[in-house]
């Protein structure tokens, strides 16, 4: 999956009431930009170093719960 054009100006938002911690976004980011956090016993993925994202959505298109859209930055 991953290889997808870079799409500069866009970022994955993360809606933390839908996402699980499953680490799949995690895990799809060639660039190492997104972690899991965990926040009162609930485990959720964050997007550390925005300005170097590519906004090429691996992590959006991987997610199975649906919990990562793409939005202009």
């Amino acid at each position: 999956m991953a290889g997808r054009p870079a799409r500069p100006g866009w970022q994955p938002d993360i809606d933390t009431a839908r996402c699980t911690g499953c680490g799949w976004c995690v895990a799809a980011c060639d660039r190492h930009l997104l972690s899991l956090e965990v926040v009162n016993w609930k485990k959720y993925s964050t997007l550390g170093a925005a300005d170097l994202c590519t906004g090429c959505s691996d992590c959006a298109v991987k997610c199975p719960f649906h919990a990562i859209s793409m939005r202009r930055s």
